[in-house]
């Protein structure tokens, strides 16, 4: 096993490089952190860093479906960050409900800790543009979190419901997550409904209460 890493600060010359760079070693953390969603070839789940680079592809391709007037750059910005908290909290599968309970206040003790790593303005940048998202009060982060619910819907959809069915996932807890995908979309709402359609008439997800 590797010795933890201590900081060389010989290496800097001045504290605000130095605190750039620590939060940078910082985000390697993100790789080992992983999700419930398979990769699309069913080898295993993805990590965390994945799944952020996942979505910030998507927002640059997908973009026209979001409202108008939109900003692009915030939502990459959104996408790259909202997850960092993760590095602490670790991922909150959604459909567990007893982890889901705690969820707010254990991200928000990390996302103090993370994005304090770094110095002003970054600090105040980061950490306010994970709130935007969690407030989903923007169009912007309206559909940021909007792609946050498509990829696992997409992702479970072309692994034929592997992870629906090994947690007995039904209908409704589907539509109650993604429900959020219509506030951001309209179009991309109402590709997550014949998404969960075509599921159910697949055999890939339980219609039943």
């Amino acid at each position: 096993m590797m010795r933890a890493y201590t900081e060389d600060e010989s290496l800097f010359p001045d504290r605000l490089m130095m605190s750039k760079f620590r939060f940078i070693r910082e985000l390697d953390k993100l790789k080992s952190v992983f999700r419930r969603t398979m990769l699309l070839d069913g080898s295993r789940v993805e990590n965390d860093a994945e799944h952020s680079w996942e979505m910030a592809a998507m927002a640059l391709v997908l973009h026209e479906y979001a409202e108008p007037g939109t900003d692009l750059l915030k939502v990459l910005k959104m996408l790259l960050v909202h997850d960092l908290i993760e590095i602490d909290a670790g991922d909150t599968f959604v459909y567990d409900a007893a982890a889901v309970r705690d969820q707010a206040d254990r991200e928000s003790v990390a996302a103090n800790r993370v994005f304090g790593l770094l110095e002003e303005p970054e600090k105040s940048e980061f950490h306010a543009l994970w709130r935007e998202f969690e407030d989903r009060t923007t169009p912007e982060a309206r559909f940021a979190r909007a792609l946050d619910r498509l990829q696992p819907l997409l992702h479970n959809y072309y692994t034929r419901g592997k992870v629906w069915q090994e947690n007995r996932i039904t209908v409704p807890q589907v539509r109650q997550v993604t429900s959020v995908i219509e506030e951001g979309s309209h179009e991309l709402g109402a590709l997550s409904e014949r998404i969960i359609q075509t599921s159910v008439a697949k055999g890939f997800l339980r219609a039943d209460e």
